[in-house]
């Protein structure tokens, strides 16, 4: 039997919820329409319905242009037309995959920085929490021992150092 979460936590999970949806619902309502455009079109492209529609008329087409259907071809092989059409066809999806993708791309950064801002603030909490719990085992005489890591770990870090540190083991490493 799965155990309920208590009544605070439900509160805070449905105010996180609420608050994702509401973040989603902005961001959709700020698409412009070209952006609309482009994710329907890309959406679409990238569906069964949008295959086999295109088994169809590239069936039909090579079956209308090699005069099995006994009808007058009008793009005879090697199909110079449909090639042409297909081609630009090509061109005009890669804009829209490729603008879409940029759309997500900068959803991901958006989320990414709200994740580094999340654990940037979690880590200085911590840090504190940390120094807290310290001071006051100190102050009910609590014998911790001298733990090097704890003391290291009640250190405020830096973001700078950090991506500094990385960069220089990035470098090493290549």
């Amino acid at each position: 039997m799965k155990k309920k979460a208590p009544k605070g936590l439900n509160d805070v999970i449905d105010r996180n919820i609420s608050t994702l949806l509401e973040v989603r619902r902005q961001l959709e309502r700020r698409r412009s329409i070209v952006t609309k455009i482009a994710d329907s079109i890309t959406g679409f492209c990238g569906s069964f319905p949008f295959v086999y529609f295109h088994i169809a008329w590239f069936s039909g087409w090579m079956l209308w242009n090699t005069g099995i259907l006994g009808l007058t071809p009008f793009d005879e092989y090697p199909f110079g037309l449909l090639t042409m059409i297909v081609s630009l066809e090509a061109i005009f999806l890669s804009m829209f995959v490729l603008i879409s993708q940029n759309r997500m791309t900068e959803l991901a950064d958006q989320r990414a920085d709200l994740d580094l801002q999340v654990n940037l603030l979690a880590e200085y909490e911590i840090t504190k929490v940390l120094s807290i719990v310290d001071a006051i085992a100190d102050h009910l005489n609590i014998e911790v021992g001298k733990d090097p890591e704890l003391e290291e770990l009640k250190l405020q870090i830096s973001p700078d150092m950090v991506l500094k540190e990385m960069e220089k083991l990035r470098h090493l490493r290549s």
